[in-house]
């Protein structure tokens, strides 16, 4: 069983042809209404690998027999919530430029309830975004946790990715996110590898990396058309874990991420395109070869 730990939200996805600059304004030419939160979208791409999953999370009065709710229970996703009757589930207003970049707002809502929450003891754990101080409890409790600090990075003070880095099994982020890190923790990159027995620093389209015991293997992207980069990551992760979960090698994990962040970034919202088993063999063959060794659940 993988836990998911962090944040469920309602993502408000809206398009603008460039940010605007301060005290300024910009014209939205699209906008759109998705499921989403960085920790739902990892536990929905897992599920749909068929990989038992359970997410930790914290949702609002507004949850329990909504269109969102009943979703999770036709993907099989377990749930383990902080309900908090007299506050909403938790909002993302995401805004995409031309150029593919985005600005996000996020409006936490019943996710404040991580913070006077008790962290569960866990064999295998993600941590998502959620409250730094709850997660850094999951993380001195789990066997095997892995992390990515998201959005919610600003949130994160030097004690806080002191507490959490030396608990981690892996380390997923982005290429902001490690400069982001490293800034905060007064470090260099490879202070930051040093930390970690194994890391992943996915890089937009240029591809990944993959750090393993002092060895680093690049993964390159997958050549799609991108309709909205939301929730490429989450996908990543969610490909990644599923398929470290079920017994394949490190290398094989990152291919079969970057595949599933394919699918994802070809639709708009970040669960509108989840991949089965089946998409990712398309890919698998067409760019890395037979598909035949790759372990299932």
């Amino acid at each position: 069983m993988i836990h998911v730990v962090g944040h469920t939200a309602i993502d408000h996805i809206s398009r603008v042809p460039k940010f605007p600059p301060v005290n300024g304004s910009a014209t939205i030419v699209d906008r759109k209404v998705y499921f989403g939160g960085g920790a739902a979208n990892i536990a929905a791409g897992i599920a749909r690998l068929e990989v038992p999953c359970t997410l930790v999370s914290a949702v609002g009065g507004d949850f329990a027999g909504s269109e969102y709710d009943i979703w999770m229970e036709d993907l099989g996703i377990c749930r383990q919530f902080f309900v908090v009757n007299n506050a909403h589930t938790s909002t993302a207003f995401v805004f995409t430029d031309d150029a593919g970049d985005q600005i996000t707002f996020f409006e936490w809502g019943a996710s404040h309830a991580f913070a006077n929450s008790v962290a569960p003891e866990l064999d295998f754990v993600h941590m998502a975004t959620a409250d730094p101080d709850f997660n850094v409890r999951v993380a001195k409790k789990a066997k095997f946790s892995s992390f990515d600090p998201g959005q919610d990075l600003h949130r994160y003070t030097k004690d806080h990715l002191y507490s959490i880095i030396p608990h981690l099994s892996l380390l997923f982020a982005n290429q902001h996110e490690v400069e982001g890190m490293c800034t905060t923790m007064e470090i260099e990159k490879e202070d930051l590898l040093g930390m970690v027995p194994m890391a992943v620093f996915t890089m937009s389209a240029k591809g990944s990396m993959l750090y393993d015991d002092g060895e680093k293997t690049y993964i390159p992207a997958i050549p799609v058309e991108m309709k909205d980069p939301t929730g490429a990551g989450d996908a990543y992760r969610a490909g990644f874990l599923a398929a470290y979960h079920s017994g394949n090698a490190l290398l094989e994990c990152c291919r079969i991420g970057t595949i599933a962040a394919s699918y994802a970034v070809e639709s708009v919202g970040c669960q509108t395109n989840l991949s089965g088993w089946s998409d990712i063999a398309v890919r698998y063959q067409k760019y890395f070869g037979e598909f035949e060794h790759i372990l299932m659940r």
